[in-house]
């Protein structure tokens, strides 16, 4: 396939996939308005050089449903990384993309469930399919959502029945391992109503001299009395801008929790969000973002409140240390129409150091007097009598540091799957 990102390589990549003809004329669409639109005018500079990527790299000719199909070299990399493993014990289902395929599938829950590559969606459940893409996050919102409605490949489709209840969590992991490589997966989820879904992801990368571009896009369909869950833990090497945009619509009584967790990447801009729409609709929101030396993370969280009796609540947790910048970024907002309302902001951030940066940049609005909107906020630098007092019971300096960053993100790892929890804890200790 030509490799340069034009018109004629997005025409190929959709005959390869083959595609029905409105997914190709989408994708030149989406490529048109990427060509025109800028970068955000917030956030961290991005100073990307778009002809620098590749934009598609397939390992495998299909996607296979045994690890021992799968070609060893791969396998023993999701082995390594403790993905087969937890498959194992912990999951009712999995999807791993490597590079910008999925390349393996496994589902062990429910057989009236939809769990599948998206790119498979496309082909066997093409009415519903178009029923949900492009629908809550459009292509033309900014410059890496029409990047990735151009490149999109792999990502995750599910649709839970009405009132099924899945044991066990679902699970899609991304990697790349190849140098500036540009994954643009597209991930869409429905539970419908009165159904409940537990969703993680992981993402890697391996570490090069060249940056990468991950743009993702999530868009999840939250139904009356419905909940989703969707559970993240992002440890991208520090070589890759993570530029995502993740997005819920909940119905009424419905809920939505996101639990995301930023641990790498050389720069991130996220902020997942829900709109609720319905009455007595809730979303909840509770992320850490611990940025280190070289790292520039911008992230935080979205609540719409359109329905009445809504509820929203966002918990922000910032670490910043060796010179690295994190940043709470977010925007809650009652409608006049969403009366009796109630959301609530708490962001916190311990400095480690005098290099290090953190800024809190809250948008609040509040439209009706029949609502409340409270927003908290905190900075603190690590605290040195309790570093002495840790000391003089035995721990060096970088152990207290670690026992102190615990307790400060103990109400995160509460509300991570076990499995990932204990991920958590290795990747803060390296």
């Amino acid at each position: 396939m030509n490799k340069q990102l034009n018109e004629e390589f997005i025409k190929e990549l959709s005959k390869k996939k083959k595609e029905p003809e409105w997914m190709l004329h989408f994708r030149l669409q989406s490529y048109q308005a990427f060509q025109k639109l800028e970068n955000p005018s917030f956030g961290p500079h991005l100073d990307i050089d778009f002809n620098s990527f590749l934009y598609y790299k397939s390992t495998e000719d299909k996607i296979n449903h045994d690890w021992n199909d799968v070609k060893e070299s791969t396998r023993g990399l999701f082995c390594d990384l403790g993905v087969i493993d937890a498959e194992e014990k912990y999951l009712g289902g999995v999807s791993n993309q490597y590079e910008s395929e999925v390349i393996y599938h496994n589902q062990k829950e429910d057989a009236n469930i939809i769990f599948m590559s998206t790119d498979e969606a496309l082909q066997k459940h093409p009415e519903l399919f178009q029923k949900y893409f492009n629908t809550l996050v459009h292509y033309q919102e900014n410059k890496y959502t029409a990047l990735n409605g151009a490149m999109w490949s792999g990502g995750t489709f599910i649709y839970i029945p009405p009132f099924t209840k899945l044991d066990r969590p679902l699970q899609s992991y991304f990697r790349i391992d190849t140098e500036a490589l540009g994954q643009f997966e597209r991930t869409i989820i429905i539970v419908d109503e009165g159904a409940e879904l537990s969703y993680i992801e992981g993402c890697t990368a391996r570490s090069y001299s060249k940056n990468s571009l991950h743009a993702g896009v999530v868009e999840i369909f939250v139904g009356k009395n419905a909940k989703c869950r969707y559970s993240t833990i992002q440890n991208w090497s520090t070589d890759v801008y993570n530029l995502v945009t993740k997005r819920a619509i909940v119905e009424e009584s419905g809920q939505m929790e996101w639990v995301d967790g930023n641990i790498g990447s050389y720069i991130t801009m996220k902020y997942p969000s829900c709109i609720l729409k319905g009455d007595y609709a809730v979303g909840n929101s509770i992320s850490i973002a611990y940025a280190k030396k070289g790292q520039y993370l911008d992230a935080g969280a979205k609540m719409i409140h359109l329905g009445k009796y809504t509820k929203s609540n966002i918990v922000s947790k910032s670490i910043a240390e060796n010179g690295g910048t994190s940043n709470y970024r977010g925007t809650t907002k009652i409608t006049s129409q969403a009366e009796c309302s109630k959301a609530t902001i708490k962001c916190d951030t311990i400095l480690m150091d005098s290099n290090s940066k953190s800024d809190t940049y809250p948008k609040n609005i509040l439209e009706n007097n029949t609502s409340t909107l409270e927003h908290e906020a905190s900075v603190s630098k690590v605290n040195e009598e309790k570093l002495f007092y840790l000391k003089t019971k035995g721990l060096s300096e970088e152990k207290a540091k670690e026992l102190l960053i615990m307790g400060f993100i103990k109400d995160f790892k509460k509300e991570l799957p076990m499995e990932y929890a204990v991920e958590l804890n290795r990747l803060l200790k390296e």
